[in-house]
């Protein structure tokens, strides 16, 4: 059997539809971010990255590259197995009180990415809690969806941020079996908040556990940056709170944290983390360093909402279509897939400007976008870079505009 021919004809209709995913050869350059060096057939030039999950710049924040070089050559490059076997460092135990301190928790617990955390807790969770039933919002990630599909737990699915849908699938299910609602804090792709305290309350009411992913809100909310929660007053009411130093942490890896029989209970079960090779001593340190400094400085979060504000505000002038939102996130609706294939690419050709577009199945079939993240080190001169580009596109490709 030709397997290739069968790889080639799923690839083809991929490309047909618009949706296979082309990436950009991009080379960070320490100390110019948000800029980065573009590797294509026409040789080598600076763009401007404009859709980076490093929300403030913090993976070559000063401190953060000397917390990790120092630690490299302290420890070496890397961990020496899974930490049950020869992995376990003390640079690892540091960082997870760092996070149990972040988030007010008694411990927690690392992981290789966001992703592993994800899939590692909720299928441990889900499989080993004798008829749990997940009831898991409609619009949660990826890695959430895949952690409870591997637990073979019952799942339910309630409308995306909907807690009156919520209650009413709660009240259907039995006192007795284990529930565990799980959700995010601010979604990726449109930016949306979840109402956290309403969501806690009705799984308080039928005693359910409350899985909280701050993937992409830790680093930015709160006075220490502990996430929505932390933000809101309700992380010491939230069973298991899942985040990422991946994204505004600047480095890499995840983390859930929670009781501690909780988190050893995850230890423990979970093969996501039994099997893996730890992370780098060095990635641990760095992030350790990320995090205790965002705890203190409010100066990148207040630069990066300012930036934000003020491309919401221009793209408004040019009448040029934005899904509203109280996040970082600032995604430009296009609604169709070749549409926004074309677009990110003369952006890159033209003026300099990547932007990654956002397709199915990332996003809903005719919910195509532009999903844009200002940070702190994008300047007032990129955004208005940024603002020329899209005025000329709106109008040479005859886009529709806002309507005001």
């Amino acid at each position: 059997m030709d397997f290739d021919a069968l790889f080639n004809e799923q690839l083809t209709q991929l490309k047909d539809d618009g949706n296979y995913r082309y990436f950009a050869e991009l080379e960070r350059q320490c100390g110019k971010f948000p800029r980065a060096a573009n590797h294509d057939e026409d040789g080598v030039r600076d763009v401007t990255v404009w859709c980076s999950n490093d929300y403030l710049g913090m993976g070559q924040h000063p401190k953060v590259i000397e917390a990790m070089c120092e630690a490299v050559e302290r420890t070496g490059t890397g961990a020496g197995g899974t930490r049950n076997i020869s992995g376990t460092n003390h640079d690892h135990l540091l960082l997870e009180r760092e996070l149990a301190d972040l988030h007010g928790k008694e411990a927690a617990l690392l992981f290789t990415s966001g992703y592993v955390s994800n899939w590692a807790a909720l299928s441990t969770l889900g499989s080993r809690l004798q008829d749990c039933v997940i009831l898991s919002d409609a619009g949660n990630h990826a890695s959430m969806i895949e952690g409870i599909r591997h637990s073979r737990a019952k799942k339910v699915i309630w409308k995306h941020n909907d807690v009156h849908d919520l209650e009413m699938k709660l009240r259907c299910l039995p006192a007795d079996v284990p529930k565990i609602v799980a959700f995010e804090s601010v979604y990726s792709m449109d930016g949306d908040i979840a109402p956290i305290k309403e969501i806690v309350e009705v799984a308080e009411k039928y005693g359910a556990m409350t899985y909280l992913d701050e993937v992409h809100a830790v680093g930015m909310y709160g006075p220490r940056g502990g996430g929505v929660s932390e933000r809101e007053g309700l992380a010491d009411r939230i069973t298991l709170i899942e985040g990422t130093l991946g994204k505004a942490y600047g480095v890499v890896g995840g983390y859930i944290t929670g009781s501690a029989a909780l988190c050893d209970f995850i230890r423990s079960f979970a093969s996501g983390f039994i099997f893996t090779t730890a992370l780098p001593p060095a990635v641990a340190a760095a992030a350790r360093t990320s995090i205790a400094y965002l705890k203190e400085s409010e100066i990148e979060r207040a630069q990066q909402r300012r930036q934000v504000a003020r491309l919401r505000a221009a793209l408004d002038r040019e009448g040029i279509p934005h899904m509203y939102n109280e996040s970082h996130i600032v995604p430009v609706m296009i609604g169709d897939p070749v549409k926004t294939r074309m677009l990110a690419d003369y952006l890159m050709r033209e003026w300099d400007v990547y932007v990654q577009p956002i397709n199915y199945p990332t996003v809903p079939k005719g919910t195509e976008r532009l999903r844009f993240t200002p940070s702190p080190l994008h300047t007032d001169a990129d955004i208005e870079h940024l603002i020329n580009a899209l005025r000329v596109l709106w109008k040479q490709c005859a886009l529709a505009h806002a309507v005001a």
